[in-house]
């Protein structure tokens, strides 16, 4: 099943007719085209349900998001061995596509479906882990307070017309933090065998690097925290503008990210966040409303994806 979605940042009906053509050249390839948001999920959950081999995704990394959900169903229902479901793979179409980045594929198009089709050919499958909250599964990461700020920011500019480029990332991001009247509330961290960590201002919890690219640079929050690890969590307890373009400029080097005001582990067993009053959240680049509480967990090798082998 090929899956695109026709609204995603950088998708045309031409790229979209000829990836179609293309897979079709030679392998069995039934087209489906998402209507509204959570179609990618329905059509995903078909996939599994009929037992189609594979699931090629063209469009962001919502879509991703949503057709491995509809694969797997919910993180609690019944466990089914990853060779029984349709594995994932994915023709980057959106502005960020971290997923398919991180899993190896070039951002470039039609370079990912020369990469795809060879794979899918030589049934080069890998199972990954991946991370879930709020009752579903995340495939990158998920967070609350100002990275959501900026999430659903930019979900505000992309409804008025306004592309998701990295450039307008950018300025969002630094205009949040800059901009007084923006005060995310402050929030409570636990994970495993540490006193919890109190007064956390924005954090999220990554079930692989990088967290997200800055064009072609990549932003790599938890450098230890890979598809075959643990979740990673990076906490920090200050929004003050000094101290994050420290922060910020090590993350833009690509060095260690360390700061005084920041907790950071790349490998946990689970991660809890709790806030007195309603927080900001996202997942995989997409705004989930307001929330007091997010329980953290993973499961190990519940995907199959159609990618090169880790580190290849």
């Amino acid at each position: 099943m090929l899956v695109t979605n026709p609204f995603a940042t950088f998708t045309t009906p031409e790229g979209r007719d000829a990836l179609a053509n293309t897979l079709d050249s030679r392998f069995q390839v039934d087209v489906e085209h998402t209507a509204h948001r959570g179609h990618a999920g329905e059509l995903g959950a078909r996939a599994a349900a009929e037992g189609y081999d594979a699931v090629v995704v063209h469009g962001g990394d919502g879509s991703v998001n949503e057709v491995a959900n509809g694969i797997l169903g919910a993180p609690d229902s019944p466990t089914r061995s990853p060779s029984s479901l349709p594995a994932l793979a994915v023709v980057p179409g959106g502005s960020a596509n971290v997923f398919a980045r991180a899993l190896g594929i070039s951002r470039d198009p039609l370079i990912a479906t020369a990469q795809l089709m060879s794979m899918i050919e030589d049934r080069a499958r890998r199972s990954i882990s991946l991370g879930h909250t709020l009752g579903r599964w995340f495939l990158f990461n998920a967070g609350m307070g100002m990275d959501a700020i900026v999430v659903r920011q930019m979900e505000d500019q992309r409804h008025r017309g306004k592309k998701a480029t990295a450039s307008r990332y950018f300025r969002t991001t630094l205009g949040s933090f800059f901009r007084p009247s923006i005060t995310p509330p402050t929030f409570t961290v636990e994970v495993p065998e540490r006193e919890p960590i109190e007064g956390v201002r924005f954090g999220f919890v990554s079930n692989t690097g990088p967290w997200t690219y800055l064009g072609t640079r990549r932003i790599q929050t938890n450098p230890g925290t890979d598809f075959d690890s643990g979740l990673g969590i990076f906490a920090a307890t200050s929004v003050s503008v000094p101290r994050n373009l420290v922060l910020g400029s090590r993350l833009l080097a690509g060095t260690d990210p360390k700061a005084r005001h920041l907790f950071r582990d790349d490998d946990v067993e689970w991660v809890t966040f709790t806030s007195p009053e309603p927080a900001d959240v996202q997942m995989d680049g997409d705004y989930l409303g307001l929330h007091r509480r997010l329980e953290f967990g993973y499961r190990r090798d519940v995907l199959d994806v159609v990618a090169p082998p880790a580190g290849g």
